[in-house]
């Protein structure tokens, strides 16, 4: 019995090398033939077997393409899990931009309570950002949560400007209110304003590039002005 048993390991074994080889060759394959197709490919940052067989995943960034195990057809798409009636790249896409909220320089942030605050989520904005003016006249709705605001001036004209005005106001928060939700133009202020240019500066590293974008105590990050019922989903789902 512990010649079989010690048998079948060295078989498993075996096959899972067998396999490992055979997946890094398939890598290497794919890489090369994309990178010498389609010069844009060339910065791939991962090639991994996808759910569905013979098909594999090219990730750039946050980027999902799929492909056959020669690289010979590109498929730019969403992968669908018909039984478990799943969005596999929607998933996958949410996996990889997900934001470790510890990780967030709350200190660069100005903070708005609304209620017991139980809840939390954090926002990036641009004061020039229409979306943004359209998504706090929409949040303004919520109630028992903490939202952390990071003003992100990345919309250039006098955003940096305004945000800077907002930052170093005595009450930022109704500072902040006046401007998005009653056009009232923010007094001038002068202040210690750093958190600013690292605020721009943690969203290039992190890939924030667009205005609004909330993140949720779980670590997902949605960008786009999504409505108060999207937010309140999230919101639950983070708990």
């Amino acid at each position: 019995m512990n010649m079989i048993k010690r048998t079948l390991a060295a078989t498993l074994l075996a096959c899972g090398l067998v396999g490992a080889v055979q997946a890094q060759s398939a890598e290497a394959t794919i890489r090369k033939n994309l990178a010498e197709r389609i010069p844009q490919l060339t910065k791939v940052d991962e090639i991994t077997r996808s759910p569905m067989p013979g098909v594999w995943e090219v990730r750039m960034g946050s980027e999902i393409f799929y492909t056959d195990a020669l690289g010979n057809y590109l498929i730019q798409g969403q992968m669908i899990d018909t039984k478990a009636k799943r969005n596999l790249t929607e998933e996958r896409v949410e996996k990889l931009m997900a934001l470790d909220f510890d990780k967030l320089p709350l200190k660069d942030a100005f903070t708005v309570v609304r209620g017991n605050g139980k809840r939390v989520m954090a926002v990036f904005q641009d004061p020039n950002c229409g979306y943004c003016k359209r998504f706090e006249r929409d949040t303004q709705k919520l109630d028992n949560v903490t939202i952390h605001m990071f003003l992100y001036p990345i919309l250039g004209g006098d955003s940096p400007e305004k945000s800077r005005n907002i930052w170093c106001a005595k009450d930022k928060a109704r500072t902040w209110a006046d401007w998005m939700l009653r056009d009232q133009l923010p007094p001038e202020a002068n202040c210690d304003a750093g958190a600013l240019a690292r605020n721009v500066e943690f969203g290039r590293r992190y890939k924030v590039n667009g205005t609004p974008t909330t993140i949720f105590a779980n670590g997902t990050r949605v960008p786009g002005a999504i409505t108060v019922a999207q937010v309140e989903k999230y919101l639950a789902d983070a708990k």
